[in-house]
């Protein structure tokens, strides 16, 4: 069992929008996993929702917007903040300075890890096929 993730070689998924490093796999954990997210000048993921989880993001460099729920309130973003997503819940976040947007991503599973997708891996796949986006292109080796 491990206890200790190195951030430091983590894989990496160069979405269109996003980076994401996966640091740990939720297949190495009962109900959660941890990666850390980077969005470039400008840049946001889609607007979109995760229904199996609550997401918890803590700020380590950079300026942003998040825009959360229906009415797509928005909130500015800095570091040190830390912002819950609550599960089932509308939203996205922006890099509003001149410099990348980086923070910590911790996906917590109330009920379990997903049958559905048991790896971030999966996750990844799913999440390319609704976006149309190219799996082999999104993950670097």
């Amino acid at each position: 069992m491990d206890y200790v993730f190195d951030t430091e070689q983590p894989q990496r998924y160069r979405f269109p929008t996003h980076i994401n490093d996966l640091v740990m796999d939720r297949s190495l954990a009962s109900a959660s996993e941890v990666f850390i997210v980077e969005i470039a000048p400008g840049g946001a993921p889609p607007l979109h929702q995760h229904d199996d989880t609550e997401q918890i993001f803590y700020v380590l460099e950079g300026q942003g917007g998040l825009q959360i729920g229906s009415e797509k309130e928005s909130f500015p973003v800095n570091p040190g903040d830390v912002v819950r997503i609550p599960v089932a819940t509308p939203h996205t976040i922006h890099c509003t300075g001149t410099d990348a947007l980086r923070y910590l991503a911790i996906d917590c599973f109330p009920a379990g890890r997903p049958d559905a997708e048991p790896t971030w891996d999966t996750h990844v796949q799913t999440v390319c096929r609704e976006q149309g986006w190219d799996y082999n292109k999104v993950l670097e080796n």
